[in-house]
């Protein structure tokens, strides 16, 4: 019958990389992507030749971040993994608690004015430490800004790497997280337990 055959997942992943790597070595890569599993679920990982520009949880739904990121940076977005070898390798670390702090390079694009602020101030919070929201506001020299800097954690375009899960209600009380509450006591959690 010489029937045709269906390619498998693992054709078709490798296939993805094959164009990525080609794509990236022509230099029409703008944005590279993969997803790496975590002790809070499946991350979507993608990168700019400057650097790691977006960290999502699944619940955001990968598609729509995809979507934005070739709305907002470059329609040129393939999954390739050799541009993001190092940040999975970095969370892999952290995530076994052998990293306390992150050493990527990070394109801060997707962010601006005052959300930026406060996001390049994040990962002065300490590993297995937290501050509140108002903390935060007086660290960044707005000490009114409190709601703006819950803005700001919620809008992270880096979550685990910019770590916004170590910021807090005034009241020691969680707060909203963009993988969900869980996701944030996991991360929490698994600093405090190092």
């Amino acid at each position: 019958m010489g029937g045709r055959l269906e390619p498998t997942a693992y054709d078709v992943s490798r296939l993805h990389e094959r164009l990525g790597a080609a794509a990236e070595a022509e230099g029409l890569l703008d944005v590279a992507y993969r997803t790496v599993d975590s002790p809070v679920g499946p991350l979507l990982l993608a990168a700019t030749p400057t650097g790691l520009v977006r960290v999502a949880y699944e619940v955001e739904g990968f598609d729509a971040v995809l979507t934005t990121l070739a709305a907002r940076i470059s329609p040129r977005v393939l999954r390739s993994s050799r541009r993001l070898d190092a940040a999975a390798r970095e969370l892999e670390e952290y995530f076994d608690r052998r990293r306390t702090t992150f050493d990527l390079p990070l394109d801060l694009s997707l962010s601006s004015g005052f959300r930026q602020v406060v996001q390049r101030y994040l990962p002065q919070i300490a590993y297995g430490h937290t501050a509140t929201y108002g903390q935060v506001a007086r660290d960044v020299g707005n000490p009114r800004a409190s709601r703006a800097v819950g803005t700001a954690c919620a809008t992270n375009p880096l979550p685990v790497v910019v770590p916004c899960h170590r910021v807090l209600r005034g009241d020691g009380s969680l707060g909203g997280y963009l993988g969900g509450p869980e996701a944030k006591r996991t991360l929490l959690g698994l600093e405090r337990a190092a």
